[in-house]
């Protein structure tokens, strides 16, 4: 049986501030720039999940869409959608919300609730339309 890769693709809007309470004002103006913005600032993030797996020979699918659409809304959307990663996000606290770090965070969430015989491959995160993250988990 070959191995498949399907994908979904979700949508959520979020403000976040780029800091380090470690370094001065100046330092973070520096390091970060406009994501230093002391009263955050905002993106239209574009999410891809990418799951792999052998198609189940019953139904033909690696796993079903809908599901993990519903996976994608309730670990991911729902927690992140119109909020403040900094402020707002209980399972981002203490994390500097850097798309890097809020794509590990995303994976660690979704991971969990996949079915059987479908593995998370791959969680792309869009910031804006020219700056992305890929990420493959650990291994």
């Amino acid at each position: 049986m070959p191995t498949l890769y399907i994908t979904r693709k979700a949508h959520f809007n979020a403000a976040h501030q780029l800091w380090n309470s470690n370094l001065s004002e100046q330092e973070n103006l520096d390091l970060f720039g406009k994501c230093a913005n002391p009263h955050f600032h905002g993106h239209n993030f574009e999410l891809f999940v990418c799951v792999k797996g052998q198609p189940n020979p019953k139904t033909g699918l690696v796993m079903d869409l809908k599901d993990l659409k519903k996976i994608i809304e309730r670990e991911v959307i729902e927690p992140l959608d119109h909020q403040n990663l900094n402020l707002d996000v209980p399972w981002l606290d203490g994390t500097m919300p850097s798309i890097e770090n809020v794509v590990v965070a995303i994976w660690e969430r979704i991971e969990p609730h996949l079915p059987w015989g479908a593995q998370l491959h791959k969680i792309t995160l869009w910031e804006t339309q020219n700056n992305f993250v890929e990420y493959y988990g650990e291994n």
